[in-house]
């Protein structure tokens, strides 16, 4: 990915995901861009707006002194936007031919509305490409280990190759879990050939990998469990999505997963990128 997509509104939380952002760019050497969304408003002046412009500019341009001081080779820049958050973040990474987004899930400032509310969720939901999403003050110091989830669905494996990209630049090991709530024997086995089809994948593109499945009621509650208990840096799931033009939602596991996970998400936008499907056919399992 060449470029990273940050949305902020300039209070500490919301900062945590540029410093996400900037971790993953030193690996991936992809240019940072900050989006600062500007609420549409009625019966406001121009010359208001134009004041409020400069002072958010000014704040902008701060954070990028900062970051350039620290770390000088960071490609950096900023652009205000207006209307939209979810709009015009999923916009901004559209813009790009190869991109992600980067983005806190709390905060403070008007944040937490925006974003733990239907905005964090809409931004995922809506993104053609993969989203990271970060909870609180927890901002890893390094991503060496990544846990990726499987489940029973076909669609579970799309994440994989880029997954394996991003373990790759990062030097990191996949720990690749199957996740099942049921107890039968064919759902178990079908769980343990996806999984040592994608170990054998981690394998043949020299990426440390190891294997688990895991059993309980609650996919979400099981998934955190086990990428604290192995201190996971990041979690790597799909969105589950359901698109329509009056309706945006998101899957449960991945609801769910944004809402309590402690360790960073990577979320994966599903059926968006069809090299899974001839890669794995070829591993001799069916799609």
């Amino acid at each position: 990915m060449k470029n990273i997509i940050v949305p902020v509104d300039f209070s500490q939380i919301s900062l945590n995901g540029l410093n996400l952002a900037v971790l993953l760019s030193k690996y991936l050497k992809a240019r940072i861009q900050i989006v600062y969304v500007v609420k549409k408003e009625e019966n406001i002046f121009s010359s208001e707006e134009e004041l409020e412009n400069e002072r958010i500019q000014e704040s902008l341009e701060s954070i990028t002194v900062k970051y350039k001081k620290s770390i000088p080779e960071l490609e950096f820049d900023s652009i205000i936007k207006k209307g939209k958050v979810y709009e015009e973040v999923v916009n901004q990474a559209n813009a790009y031919k190869d991109s992600m987004i980067v983005t806190s899930t709390h905060g403070a400032s008007g944040w937490e509305e925006l974003f733990i509310g239907s905005n964090a969720y809409k931004i995922v939901a809506s993104s053609s490409r993969p989203v990271f999403t970060i909870r609180g003050n927890n901002v890893p110091e390094q991503i060496k280990k990544i846990v990726l989830p499987l489940d029973i669905t076909p669609e579970t494996r799309e994440k994989v190759p880029f997954t394996a990209n991003l373990a790759t630049a990062l030097g990191a090991e996949v720990h690749v879990v199957a996740v099942n709530s049921s107890n039968l024997e064919d759902i178990k086995d079908k769980l343990n050939e996806y999984a040592a089809q994608v170990c054998r994948y981690m394998a043949k593109h020299n990426i440390k990998n190891s294997s688990a499945q895991i059993h309980g009621s609650n996919i979400t509650d099981i998934t955190i469990d086990y990428a604290l208990n192995v201190k996971a840096d990041l979690i790597s799931i799909m969105t589950e999505q359901e698109k329509s033009v009056s309706n945006i939602l998101l899957g449960s596991y991945a609801h769910q997963m944004i809402t309590k996970s402690a360790v960073p998400v990577l979320l994966f936008p599903s059926r968006q990128i069809g090299i899974i499907t001839e890669s794995f056919i070829t591993e001799g399992i069916k799609y």
